[in-house]
């Protein structure tokens, strides 16, 4: 076990944009890499589709290609470096197992509690294996992208400008995090490859947007997207099935 004042340092600088940054990389690295093999041979490539919005976004703005995609990766490193170089923060190999730690059991608490919340919806039907390593592929994907979509860009979003528009400021999260969690429930049943909508279903997802609103909040992006995809990796394996 960590002693005390270590283990309040870790929980201080885990939480920072620092670790955040450097703790997503290799989960875009990883799904890169599983979502390139899983995708081989086929004409219609299967992503995640909060990856396709943002890219789309970026289309829009300037481009989405592979060399901008570095460069925007690189530049929001050293923008983050730059931003937080006067803070002192310890950058710790043993931190980030924690935090991977740390994940896997809010990834495990929140399946307990809002999938038996919520009755158990899913029954998972073992998939075959090349189904299986899209899955995973997919999985690890949602956890980084979702996040960046819907807690940093979305819920951080909305609470910065509530928090300049609302008389009561401590209102503005609550208000960001239910509106986020209900969007990141919707936007699973749009397009033609969306779920059909069920009631269960969306109230599942609203939970689950809500706990993961809550970890974003207390303990920063990094923890908050490894726990969204351990998550999901403990769902598509059976663990909960």
């Amino acid at each position: 076990m960590p002693r005390s004042s270590e283990l309040n340092r870790y929980l201080r600088v885990s939480r920072t944009a620092t670790y955040g940054y450097l703790s997503a990389l290799p989960l875009i690295i990883l799904y890169e890499v599983m979502i390139r093999i899983a995708n081989l041979g086929s004409v219609a490539q299967v992503r995640v589709g909060a990856e396709v919005w943002l890219k789309q976004l970026l289309a829009f703005v300037g481009g989405a290609n592979l060399i901008v995609m570095l460069v925007l990766v690189a530049g929001v490193g050293i923008a983050i470096f730059y931003a937080e170089r006067h803070r002192s923060i310890p950058i710790r190999p043993r931190y980030f197992l924690w935090l991977i730690g740390e994940s896997a059991l809010y990834g495990f608490v929140v399946a307990l509690v809002v999938s038996f919340a919520v009755g158990m919806i899913f029954a998972m039907v073992p998939l075959p294996p090349d189904g299986l390593w899209m899955m995973l592929a997919l999985s690890i994907g949602a956890g980084i992208y979702e996040e960046l979509l819907f807690r940093v860009i979305l819920v951080g979003g909305l609470a910065l400008l509530l928090d300049k528009l609302l008389a009561k400021r401590q209102h503005a999260y609550p208000i960001a995090a239910v509106v986020g969690a209900l969007i990141f429930s919707a936007v699973h049943y749009i397009g033609p490859l969306g779920d059909v909508f069920t009631l269960p279903s969306f109230t599942f997802r609203f939970l689950f947007g809500l706990a993961l609103n809550g970890i974003f909040l207390v303990r920063g992006f990094g923890v908050a997207a490894w726990t969204h995809a351990l998550y999901d990796v403990m769902v598509v394996t059976g663990l909960f099935g």
